[in-house]
């Protein structure tokens, strides 16, 4: 959904509904957690050190819980409120050019382990891109821990496709974006 203004709640939710029964729009489901992401898509892997300890693990998983990683005010999701479970579906709000973009994202798998933490959405039909994004937290043995954003993605929409250049430069804005939010985020909890 393109528009010259972000949808209020009530044409998200509405949006949201039509969209929660659809399936992603890719193949390769779960393939941001190791496996070979399908030809064709562009890979993107980036890394953020967080801090060290038990405590900035802690603070970075309440970061990824709240969405904290979607830098504001260019993004968003929505609603804030949805847990990180398996099969939650979220509106994730981009502004680009001065126009909003509302696409649809459902969570894919989440990870939950003693030390690592987080998640994969994957795109439904309502969303400019085709693929799927892993936010992820470690807190590695030597006590650092890090932001690791994984994603593969192909422009869907004919607007996309047509901006491909600028499609990438703003994932590797959202990229650099969302690790700064996520170093804050830790350290501000």
């Amino acid at each position: 959904m393109l528009r010259l203004v972000r949808p209020g709640p009530d044409r998200v939710v509405r949006f949201l509904a039509a969209q929660r029964s659809l399936a992603v729009t890719y193949d390769g489901v779960g393939a941001t957690e190791g496996g070979e992401p399908p030809a064709g898509f562009e890979h993107d892997h980036n890394r953020q050190l967080l801090g060290h300890g038990a405590q900035t693990f802690e603070h970075a998983k309440a970061a990824i819980r709240g969405w904290r990683m979607f830098p504001a005010p260019w993004t968003a999701i929505e609603p804030d409120t949805t847990p990180i479970t398996k099969d939650e579906v979220v509106a994730v709000h981009v502004r680009i050019l001065g126009l909003w973009w509302c696409n649809a994202a459902r969570i894919v798998y989440t990870i939950d382990q003693p030390r690592r933490f987080g998640f994969a959405y994957g795109t439904l039909p309502a969303h400019a891109e085709r693929g799927e994004e892993r936010f992820l937290v470690e807190w590695l043995p030597d006590d650092s821990v890090w932001y690791d954003l994984r994603a593969f993605s192909q422009p869907r929409h004919l607007l996309a496709r047509l901006a491909f250049p600028l499609t990438r430069a703003y994932q590797r804005r959202f990229a650099r974006a969302s690790k700064a939010a996520m170093e804050r985020a830790a350290r501000a909890y």
